[in-house]
């Protein structure tokens, strides 16, 4: 029985299935999808709570595959589309879990800015702390938007913030945008989001740390990592010319585009 390449769901959604082995799916998941708690029962956009829902009901995408379990790795902000690890038992999403914790998952992005740098590679090492905002969301009430508004916050604190350094490579302008690479060394809430911000160049769409906008510009383009059950090296790269397209680069050509593992 062929396992199909995309989760269809209940809703008429469909989240390609980037990659697969015996430990993980990766998905493609698309703008809109939140990673929320499991209080958040009523919200359709729960993409945690949807695939739980159309594993135990009995889809044919986790039928084919006999999963009895799925949860994601790693976060991936509601508005960014792109690669998401999920793991397909608890053992797994414990030892992957801490690859992640551990900084030993290398992490490539695509991002879309308001402004042109003057500089083809940088780098910024502002250190980040947070901010945990007094407003609550009610559980499923009150939609994407205000269950990310009322997320902890980041924000550069050069005395007590984490350390945190990203870098940046110019791809591509186009008028007074530009399409750029974020490559995050660490792994603090908002990172590339904060650094982008902060340097003047804040991402098309950020409505936390930019001008409001439809949609945020930013997609986790490549994951890439050590696979302890397989002893080898994994490496994901997700579609991006839809992306770069949408927003003005429609002949880009990512430079360094990896083969996805098999």
């Amino acid at each position: 029985m062929p396992k199909p390449k995309q989760i269809d769901l209940c809703d008429g959604s469909v989240i390609p299935i980037l990659y697969e082995d015996r430990n993980v799916l990766a998905l493609d998941k698309p703008s809109g999808w939140m990673l929320a708690p499991n209080t958040w029962v009523h919200t359709s956009r729960n993409l945690q709570l949807a695939l739980e829902s159309s594993l135990m009901g009995g889809d044919f995408w986790a039928r084919s595959r006999n999963l009895k379990f799925i949860r994601y790795i790693h976060r991936l902000d509601a508005d960014a589309s792109g690669i998401l690890l999920m793991a397909k038992n608890p053992a797994v999403l414990a030892v992957l879990s801490k690859l992640f914790e551990e900084r030993r998952v290398d992490k490539h992005y695509l991002a879309v800015i308001e402004g042109i740098p003057n500089q083809t590679e940088w780098e910024c090492a502002l250190p980040l702390a947070e901010k945990v905002p007094s407003h609550k969301p009610r559980p499923g009430k009150e939609g994407v938007k205000t269950f990310e508004a009322s997320k902890v916050r980041a924000y550069v604190d050069p005395q007590n913030g984490k350390p945190a350094l990203t870098q940046f490579r110019l791809l591509a302008q186009n008028g007074k945008r530009a399409l750029i690479e974020a490559h995050p060394l660490t792994g603090r809430t908002h990172q590339i989001r904060v650094h982008l911000a902060e340097s003047s160049f804040p991402i098309v769409g950020d409505t936390l740390y930019g001008k409001k906008g439809a949609t945020l510009a930013l997609r986790a383009l490549q994951i890439s990592y050590r696979d302890p059950f397989q002893k080898k090296q994994i490496c994901i790269t997700a579609p991006y010319k839809r992306f770069a397209a949408a927003y003005g680069f429609p002949e880009f050509q990512f430079p360094e585009t990896k083969s996805s593992a098999e």
